[in-house]
């Protein structure tokens, strides 16, 4: 026997005095994160024995809606890839500089951007300058009101597209009772370094396959702020976005709702309707917006919508999973995850410690494993190219585990300094303003 495995072997001898340890741990397994794996996994494989490359019933008019805040030149590549969209129908380009005087640079790329598209027939390219700043929603809003076409779909101003997003997005559609859909995001620097890796790991597997497989079961926990698709007669409806941050969630929440008054309608995702988008390549960068993103969780699900998780609302099937998988897993477990981390620290030997920690890791490999084999071998339309990041997928349970600290720290920000009337998404003075919940 060599040192590794006595050290393994003694690690495993230790625990076994302890048994007790496991069963604090392991309902978690049980109870929170097997049945997530078993929905998404058998949501994937239904999605994937009905795909079809037939084509869209109909091509509906679109309408772009690109949220410019300080993006420079970037701006033109995001004009481009739209108005190079394979598509037979007409496509409208609405792009919304929020601050438009000090975001000269943007204002004026874009100004460039509709005037290199100004001579094509079936693409429009219109710049609506907002001169002073009022955040995502006031741009989201603006768009709104000057869309002229029977879809809506919002995306940042720093994320281009594959050409054929809009064709697989208008197959979503062809179904009347699709009331909107998600389109995927890539990590378009996934090479940059260590974080960019991870992060393109966690889109891949979190964002891509999950959301194919939440979507699949009518249980589709978001739709990106960043890509979203909707009937405009619908965002109407509901009131377009709100003032606050995690607008994204809040009008995700509103559609369930309106959705549990239509039983028939459902919430899509649209995993080949691509998107690439820069990931933060710095720690700082990268904890300063989960800090943002976590925290809006429980603003939107404790504060904001407390009053609207109701079966009644939202339905059986999106209420238990808004609780367990929106309240519990991402509020309460964090916090819950740091508590029984110090306890065994402080409480247990080393040997037992890592015992624990390795018995953990290994059980959320196994999982993160067959989640990326199942994403390569039935979801990605790159296959080729993400099985490069499988060799980093040893170190994804720790990335996981980190990410799940911070997101323990900002439940902690957003009870004690409503962290998410800090954003940087909007001016405070608009924040300030929104009603306080």
């Amino acid at each position: 026997m060599n040192e590794f495995e006595y050290v393994f072997y003694s690690m495993i001898g230790m625990l076994q005095q302890d048994i007790g340890l496991i069963f604090l741990f392991f309902p978690i397994m049980i109870f929170i994160e097997l049945p997530l794996f078993l929905l998404v996994t058998t949501g994937v494989f239904r999605w994937s024995w009905n795909l079809s490359d037939e084509e869209p019933k109909e091509y509906p008019t679109i309408s772009f809606i690109i949220t410019c805040y300080g993006e420079g030149e970037a701006i033109a590549q995001t004009i481009d890839t739209l108005v190079e969209q394979v598509y037979p129908s007409f496509i409208e380009i609405l792009v919304v500089v929020d601050g438009a005087k000090q975001n000269e640079d943007t204002y004026k790329a874009a100004l460039n951007g509709a005037k290199r598209h100004q001579f094509c027939e079936t693409r429009r390219v219109k710049v609506v300058p907002k001169w002073q700043r009022g955040g995502r929603v006031s741009t989201l809003n603006a768009g709104l009101s000057e869309a002229k076409n029977d879809l809506i779909i919002n995306v940042d101003g720093d994320t281009s597209f594959d050409n054929n997003m809009a064709w697989e997005m208008a197959k979503q559609f062809s179904d009347p009772n699709v009331l909107a859909s998600g389109g995927a995001l890539r990590v378009r620097n996934w090479d940059a370094n260590f974080l960019t890796r991870m992060q393109s790991l966690e889109y891949m597997m979190s964002m891509q396959a999950g959301k194919t497989g939440m979507s699949n079961w009518g249980v589709l926990n978001n739709i990106s702020g960043a890509f979203g698709a909707f009937r405009v007669n619908v965002i109407k409806q509901v009131g377009g976005w709100d003032t606050h941050t995690a607008e994204d969630l809040d009008l995700t929440m509103r559609l369930k709702q309106y959705k549990g008054r239509h039983p028939d309608s459902r919430l899509a995702f649209s995993p080949h309707s691509v998107g690439h988008t820069d990931a933060p390549d710095t720690l700082k960068i990268l904890i300063m917006q989960r800090l943002r993103w976590d925290g809006d969780l429980l603003f939107l699900f404790l504060r904001k919508h407390r009053s609207g998780l109701t079966p009644k609302l939202l339905g059986w099937g999106n209420f238990i999973y808004t609780l367990v998988y929106g309240v519990i897993q991402n509020v309460i477990l964090p916090l819950l995850m740091v508590l029984f981390t110090l306890h065994i620290l402080f409480n247990y030997p080393v040997t037992v410690i890592l015992a624990m920690l390795l018995f953990i890791y290994l059980i959320y490999m196994v999982f993160i494993l067959l989640t990326f084999l199942i994403y390569i071998g039935l979801v990605s339309e790159r296959a080729k190219e993400d099985i490069k990041l499988l060799i980093w997928l040893p170190i994804y349970p720790l990335y996981a585990f980190f990410m799940r600290l911070i997101t323990a720290f900002s439940m902690v920000n957003e009870i004690t300094r409503r962290s998410h009337e800090e954003s940087s998404m909007a001016p405070w003075w608009v924040l300030k303003r929104g009603k306080r919940f």
